[in-house]
């Protein structure tokens, strides 16, 4: 793993049905489990692999990401050699600053690519969220000899039909990919990609290349799919949790799943914790008749009232007899006396004032935006 580079695309089609809750963050940036974003399972991943060389593509909306990663010292990932790099849009002759796909976007960034000193590239997207180190699928993809080995799941129910953007992949005995659907409406094969690629460097760069020359962005339908029978593209089998968030009721079910505690071990503490900016606060105070029942609550909250089965993130309020029950409080929101929550999530600075009752649905939680006093 240590000839092996890792490259995260932060942007994602998936931005578009998150509505407000990527108006001024990626993906990447969306705060999770009480103290976590997105990109610190992704880069956790990598650096427990033993990757020592990152590089984060961003498009829009990167600024809140770029405060959270800084030097990238939480990862370990600040280092005289290699290291972490953010790769954010500029404007050349040959570059729009507006990415059109994954393609496009390593097209602008080749320079990266091919400084790198490792021969392997490692490619992800970032709205897929799982933990795991890539040594098994290394070593995969060394014995079988492949062009390209696609990570994959077999979702456990029917999450990867409807509008949702899915790559479906079908394989032969020897574990070989003969056909992808992509979006299929009703889908006939199971196993489902989580956007993560590894290839050699030099067939990356080819790759993006004549696609380039040819107009072409979209990297499964213009590569994978139009070259299934000339490149040897097989498929590694992930089996342990794996949320894939786009839309606002999958980003509620990740929080939810993560009150888990069999799902919450093994995707953040053992065997493979996830790293992150550490922000030290006084720890979270609880008042005289103060409840809170199967929830994460991150430190600097002030809990007067009562929660139950909900994520609240730092520097939260909770006053007298508040009654909040499977919510998500995003930092420094604040919730007036006698007011109710159900299946609601609040965006960061949210007030909600006193003798209020906002009540969502498990499939279709209520979102309100950042800044908003309801």
């Amino acid at each position: 793993m240590k000839d092996v580079f890792g490259l995260i695309y932060t942007s994602d089609e998936s931005d578009m049905r998150l509505r407000d809750l990527t108006r001024s963050r990626s993906i990447a940036a969306m705060p999770i489990g009480g103290r976590y974003r997105v990109i610190d399972v992704l880069l956790s991943n990598l650096v427990h692999s033993g990757v020592s060389n990152v590089g984060l593509i961003t498009q829009r909306n990167y600024h809140s990401l770029m405060d959270h990663l800084e030097s990238g010292k939480a990862w370990d990932l600040n280092r005289k050699r290699d290291g972490l790099f953010i790769l954010p849009p500029y404007v050349t002759r040959s570059s729009t600053g507006s990415y059109s796909g994954l393609l496009d976007a390593i097209r602008s960034n080749l320079n990266y690519v091919r400084r790198a000193s490792q021969r392997y590239a490692l490619i992800s997207g970032s709205s897929t969220v799982f933990n795991m180190k890539f040594d098994d699928m290394m070593a995969q993809h060394l014995a079988t000899g492949a062009d390209i080995t696609i990570l994959y799941n077999v979702p456990a129910d029917d999450e990867s039909n409807g509008d949702a953007d899915r790559t479906h992949l079908k394989m032969d005995e020897s574990g070989r990919v003969v056909d992808i659907e992509v979006t299929p409406h009703l889908n006939t094969y199971p196993n489902v990609s989580m956007d993560v690629y590894i290839m050699d460097k030099a067939l990356l760069t080819y790759l993006v290349e004549v696609s380039a020359a040819h107009y072409r962005s979209d990297f499964v339908r213009d590569v994978l799919i139009k070259q299934l029978g000339e490149l040897k593209i097989y498929g590694y089998k992930y089996d342990g949790y794996v949320s894939r968030i786009d839309s606002i009721a999958s980003y509620y079910k990740l929080n939810m799943d993560m009150l888990d505690e069999s799902i919450r071990t093994p995707l953040l503490y053992r065997p493979n914790p996830v790293y992150t900016k550490v922000k030290d606060e006084v720890p979270a105070r609880y008042e005289a008749g103060a409840k809170a029942v199967n929830c994460l609550v991150a430190d600097g909250c002030h809990i007067f009232g009562n929660a139950n089965h909900s994520v609240i993130f730092r520097e939260v309020d909770l006053d007298e007899d508040t009654q909040v029950e499977s919510s998500v409080l995003m930092q420094g929101s604040k919730v007036g006396a006698r007011s109710q929550l159900r299946y609601v999530i609040l965006d960061k600075n949210v007030t909600v004032k006193p003798d209020t009752r906002l009540q969502g649905t498990p499939e279709h939680p209520l979102y309100i935006s950042k800044g908003v006093t309801v």
